[in-house]
């Protein structure tokens, strides 16, 4: 089972009917308001609410002790396993952390940690997204940790820094306690989990993984021990090309300051190999002093546009890499990275994770976890019109019934209840300023979050409108 919105008020019992809240009303009433939120995930929670009946129901549920973040993420947990074991091939594990921001909320600010330059209160919130490769699909949250950042002595020496249990660093290990060892889990991650102590910790996971390098790491070619020593960016340059590709390379922030649009195609080359990582001197993490035989896969943009910085990933695996369909099959993994991002747009921006006002962490922090579970059905509108049955499909089956009003009202000058979720997707694309004409491109995620922003913004004064003629 991949996740999926098909309206038939299954989803919330899939994802949490096995919840372990102390009473079967409580575990009903979390799936009702998940079915609930996930119809409207957008704007404030007396927004997102049918009546101001269920709007009580959700803050007395919070309110409860049983229920608390991980009584939530147990549940999810469980959805995403079922889901991973249905699937064929490799899982994608994608590792990533954002900020969450509740510094105008003084009653919690002793509670939270440290965010942003260190003026910010919040969570550093660590997710783990398990995706599909294959068809970019999202399974579920495997993990959410959230995290109280420490203000650091200025004076912290390094055995002091390693042996703290709140260090940032952790984070990456401790997203892992719950994935178990199986090779066909591919662990992703970007370049803050690249540390000694988290790649040889994934070394003996008895998982795959894919992290992105950055540290100067000093390494020898092949696995053996006996060629000559070099820094691992200077080997992997010097190694011979695989061979070469395009592909699409998405928005980032140019040399100028300014932003490279997104789907430019690009032509990369490849060059990887074994290659033994030596630990470092300085001991920042808990590690031992054996070298790690992985392997490196470098990827170079061959001809940047002018001015704009090129694209390089270094990756570092243990999957082996020998030829160039394996340092692609690598390559491939980690530009589904891009997913996990989406996600949290998709919590903060989609579902307005950081505009809930609890005045209590115990109420807060299940809340959290429960418009994370929501912002993964935004994940799925793409996916939903690439299926089968998009072109038979009522679109209100995926969402609810004041946005297809809306939209159809901008897009046809008239509401339209009855339309698929193919008709439903190419509008939200045209409101995000796709052509819609034969020769474009399916409309990308990006497309889709612009339009979805604008349809929220409709959304809000629409209901309005609905409000003041019912008055």
């Amino acid at each position: 089972m991949t996740l999926n919105m098909d309206g038939n008020e299954t989803l919330g019992y899939a994802m949490f009917g096995s919840a372990e809240l102390g009473n079967r009303r409580r575990t009903a009433r979390l799936v009702t308001t998940f079915d609930q939120l996930r119809r409207h995930p957008g704007s404030t929670l007396p927004n997102k609410m049918a009546s101001p009946r269920d709007l009580k129901a959700l803050y007395r549920l919070m309110d409860r002790q049983e229920v608390t973040h991980e009584t939530l993420m147990t549940p999810l947990r469980a959805y995403t396993s079922t889901n991973i074991a249905a699937s064929q091939g490799a899982v994608l594990l994608i590792h990533d952390a954002t900020e969450l921001d509740y510094t105008d909320r003084p009653s919690l600010a002793e509670h939270l940690g440290q965010i942003g330059s260190g003026q910010g209160r919040g969570y550093i919130c660590q997710n783990v997204l398990a995706v599909d490769p294959q068809t970019h699909s999202v399974l579920g949250l495997m993990d959410q940790i959230l995290h109280c950042r420490d203000k650091v002595p200025e004076k912290e020496t390094m055995a002091e820094h390693r042996a703290r249990s709140t260090r940032e660093s952790r984070l990456w290990i401790k997203g892992t306690q719950h994935l178990p060892r199986d090779r066909r889990l591919v662990d992703v991650a970007d370049q803050g989990a690249d540390t000694f102590e988290f790649l040889e910790h994934e070394y003996h996971s008895g998982r795959t993984f894919v992290i992105r390098a950055c540290k100067p790491r000093v390494v020898q070619g092949g696995h053996d021990g006996k060629g000559p020593k070099h820094y691992l960016s200077e080997y992997v340059h010097s190694l011979p090309e695989l061979g070469r590709f395009t592909m699409d390379v998405q928005s980032q922030r140019n040399r100028n300051g300014s932003f490279r649009s997104a789907r430019t195609e690009a032509e990369f080359v490849v060059r990887g190999g074994a290659v033994l990582v030596h630990p470092p001197h300085a001991k920042w993490g808990e590690h031992g002093d054996d070298p790690l035989p992985l392997y490196v896969v470098l990827v170079t943009e061959v001809h940047p546009p002018a001015g704009e910085k090129p694209v390089e990933w270094m990756l570092l695996t243990n999957e082996p890499v020998s030829q160039f369909d394996d340092a692609w099959r690598v390559t491939s993994w980690y530009e589904c990275r891009w997913v996990v991002e989406e996600y949290h747009k998709g919590m903060k921006t989609g579902c307005g994770v950081e505009d809930l006002q609890f005045t209590a962490v115990e109420r807060l922090q299940p809340a959290i976890a429960l418009l994370s579970a929501v912002a993964l059905t935004l994940l799925d509108l793409r996916d939903a019109s690439r299926r089968e049955d998009a072109k038979t499909r009522p679109a209100t089956t995926v969402v609810s019934r004041e946005y297809v009003a809306a939209l159809t009202a901008w897009r046809y000058g008239e509401v339209r209840l009855k339309i698929t979720v193919h008709e439903f997707y190419y509008a939200l694309a045209r409101l995000g300023g796709h052509q819609n004409r034969t020769h474009d491109k399916r409309p990308g995620w990006l497309v889709l979050w612009r339009g979805w922003m604008k349809l929220q913004a409709m959304l809000d004064g629409y209901l309005a409108a609905q409000r003041q003629r019912c008055g």
